[in-house]
C-alpha cells in the first residue's frame, strides 16, 4: 500500500546547487582550506596557502579552482599574482542548505551564493 504525502520537494536548481556544495567540500583538504580562509579573514596568495597547508602548489590550485566553481573562494586578481578568500555570503548559506536537506524549513534569505 502506497501512502500519499502532502510534500513539496525541493525545486530541482536548488537542488542541484546545493549538491555541487556538497560535492565540493567532499574532501578534507577543502573543507580545510575553506577554514583557513575563514580563519585567516584576509585575501591569500597561492603561496601562503600552500606554506600553510603543506600541500602541492598543483593540489592547492586544483582545490581552490573546485571551491571558486561553487562561489566558496573568490578570487582577486593583483598584478600577476591571484588572492582568494572567503566568500562569506555563500559559505554562510552552507548550513541552511544542510538543514534544508535534513527536512527543515529553508530560510528566509534561500541560502544562495551571490
Amino acid at each position: 500500500m502506497m501512502l500519499e504525502m502532502d510534500v513539496e520537494l525541493l525545486d530541482r536548481t536548488t537542488a542541484a546547487e546545493y549538491a555541487s556544495w556538497f560535492r565540493a567540500l567532499a574532501d578534507p583538504s577543502r573543507v580545510q582550506l575553506v577554514e583557513l580562509l575563514a580563519r585567516h579573514g584576509a585575501p591569500m596568495s597561492v603561496g601562503q596557502i600552500v606554506a600553510a597547508m603543506g600541500l602541492a602548489q598543483s593540489t592547492v590550485s586544483q582545490h581552490l579552482m573546485i571551491l571558486a566553481e561553487v562561489q566558496f573562494v573568490l578570487v582577486e586578481p593583483v598584478g600577476n599574482a591571484r588572492y582568494y578568500r572567503i566568500n562569506t555570503d555563500c559559505v554562510s548559506g552552507f548550513p541552511s542548505a544542510a538543514d534544508v536537506v535534513m527536512g527543515k524549513p529553508a530560510p528566509a534569505t534561500g541560502g544562495k551564493c551571490s
